[in-house]
């Protein structure tokens, strides 16, 4: 069984830090890219960051220079460091196995979400 299991969102002020965490079981993604979407109210799901196999990273404009996507293959885990968040920021945000830089591939797996809400 697949599990991508998410946590580190919360509610933070504008300028604050966060780190998501995506814990995966069950799947080996060592070959696979890597992903964080988000998805606000009212609005398309967006590709905020990728990893693909080769240890290469694509960020969305609005958060490049502030997020940092990262993985730990002896954990099984991906992080993304948000850094200077901006009340923008808010959002649910899901981690990803199976992208092809910001677009989620055909066939994959999604975490549950997890919402970062940022306080002007």
């Amino acid at each position: 069984q697949v599990q991508l299991v998410e946590s580190g969102g919360g509610s933070v002020e504008a300028g604050g830090s966060l780190t998501l965490s995506c814990a995966t079981t069950g799947f080996t993604y060592a070959t696979y890219c890597l992903g964080w979407f988000r998805q606000a109210p009212g609005k398309e799901r967006e590709g905020v960051a990728a990893l693909d196999s080769e240890g290469l990273t694509t960020y969305t404009d609005a958060v490049k220079g502030r997020f940092t996507i990262s993985q730990d293959n002896v954990k099984n885990t991906i992080y993304l460091r948000m850094n200077r968040l901006v009340p923008e920021d808010t959002a649910m945000y899901y981690c990803r196995i199976g992208c092809a830089k910001l677009t989620a591939s055909a066939f994959g797996y999604w975490g549950q979400g997890t919402q970062v809400t940022v306080s002007s």
